[in-house]
């Protein structure tokens, strides 16, 4: 039997949970209606970092410590938020960011870190957990509009985990449509430093759906009539006998076919920018593929995801050694992409209906090791969002003066994850069926309201 003051404290839980769950409720309702009352589709762009990228290098600088290397803080348009100083033009947007400095997860490894924080599970499970990425796709795309992709991944790092990348259970209709690099450097083949032609250079990096539109050399009439060929021999194929390599066939045929067929093919041609627009971004492969983001979300695609790397394959922003050089060059192709890619957003309306995601697997260790470097750190880190529905010009957890502790709000991935779906306008909890028949919600965590800004024209 339950004393009195156990009883008081269940009484007093039971009270604080309610009052809890109803602020959580209201603000999630509020949001919705400011959504669907502009009648504005959302849009979410995901700035991937594969590797694990430094936060004290970053974000969250120590300055003074010997953990806090020699970069310098930055002061921003928002007082007291400071950042390294190799970030000056995203400086500036600053009051549309918001940094989270504590996240924690238990995954120091690159595959299981990055299969953690895409899927929002534990890596080893015996359900094929869908990307977010592609979740979010899957709710957003615009159902009247064929061809049009719901989620359009750019340099996609999926070597080490492709099933992070992935629809999973969602089937092949949600399925991210990857971008890749033409020319040297592309396709995983090797490159010297004065070859890379991911680098900020003056060779602009050149990004190809392959084989999106028909051989030039193919008359129309002719593709037509293949076509019709394709569908009477699948039509014949009846779909009792059909099974699900066969179904997966046709609906990525399917897809691609209608792709081709849409005038979305038009915004994975940069060559209809001018020639200063690109290099405004930046020549790399992370600059054009900033750019073809905001091309895509103009033409309607809801999920646009870029990979910062230096080359394909390779995990740059792991920096066991060289940490400050290599992060200070990353820092440079980010900053004047990302940056770019905020003013664009902003100068056409776009920002208003587009959530930002920067983030990794994990990120550094404080100390500095031997070589110059920093190695995994999945205990404090950080991530930034900006944008549509984000609270700007928050700064969310503290970590300790020597950077090895959260003393202040650690933050799940989970929780992080359902933040991105409720500034998108979806409903984390929202279920969707796996092929055992099993209901499974998006995220299952709760969105952080001190992130999120319902007051926003979204």
């Amino acid at each position: 039997m339950l004393g009195t003051l156990d009883r008081r404290r269940c009484v007093q839980t039971i009270f604080s949970l309610g009052a809890t769950l109803g602020s959580q409720f209201h603000w999630q309702s509020e949001l919705a209606a400011q959504i669907q009352a502009t009648g504005k589709r959302r849009h979410l762009v995901i700035l991937w970092m594969p590797g694990g990228p430094s936060q004290l290098d970053t974000w969250d600088l120590k300055p003074g410590h010997a953990n806090g290397g020699p970069f310098r803080e930055l002061q921003t348009t928002v007082p007291g938020m400071r950042f390294s100083e190799h970030l000056p033009a995203l400086a500036q947007w600053a009051h549309h960011l918001a940094i989270v400095r504590s996240m924690r997860t238990k995954e120091g490894d690159h595959s299981r870190g990055t299969y953690l924080v895409r899927t929002g599970q534990a890596p080893g499970q015996p359900v094929r957990f869908p990307a977010v990425p592609a979740a979010i796709g899957k709710e957003l795309a615009p159902s009247t509009t064929a061809g049009t992709p719901g989620y359009v991944s750019i340099l996609p790092s999926t070597f080490l985990n492709p099933s992070a990348f992935g629809a999973g259970f969602l089937g092949a209709g949600c399925e991210p449509l990857t971008v890749q690099q033409m020319g040297e450097g592309a396709m995983g083949q090797k490159t010297t430093e004065d070859q890379d032609v991911t680098a900020d250079s003056n060779r602009m990096a050149e990004l190809q759906v392959e084989n999106l539109r028909p051989p030039s050399d193919l008359p129309e009439q002719r593709t037509e009539r293949r076509r019709r060929m394709w569908n009477m021999l699948q039509q014949s194929y009846a779909a009792p006998w059909r099974g699900s390599p066969a179904v997966v066939h046709d609906t990525v045929y399917r897809r691609a076919m209608q792709l081709a067929d849409s005038s979305v093919v038009d915004a994975f041609d940069l060559n209809q920018e001018s020639e200063e627009v690109r290099r405004s971004y930046g020549t790399s492969a992370f600059g054009q593929g900033c750019l073809m983001a905001r091309r895509l979300i103009e033409y309607g695609v809801p999920v646009v995801e870029v990979a910062l790397e230096l080359r394909q394959n390779a995990l740059n922003w792991d920096t066991h050694q060289d940490n400050f050089p290599t992060v200070k060059r990353l820092s440079g192709i980010l900053d004047r992409a990302w940056g770019r890619l905020m003013q664009d957003l902003h100068d056409r309306g776009l920002l208003q209906h587009t959530t930002v995601l920067w983030m990794g697997e994990f990120g550094r260790t404080p100390e500095i090791n031997r070589m110059g470097g920093r190695d995994h750190f999945p205990n404090a880190w950080s991530c930034v969002l900006a944008g549509a529905g984000i609270q700007g010009g928050a700064i969310l957890g503290r970590t300790s003066t020597d950077g090895r502790e959260i003393i202040d709000r650690p933050v799940s991935v989970p929780e992080l994850l359902a933040t991105v779906c409720r500034a998108v306008g979806i409903d984390p909890h929202r279920e969707n069926v796996n092929e055992d028949g099993r209901p499974l919600k998006i995220v299952d965590g709760l969105p952080i309201a001190e992130l999120l800004d319902v007051t926003a024209n979204g």
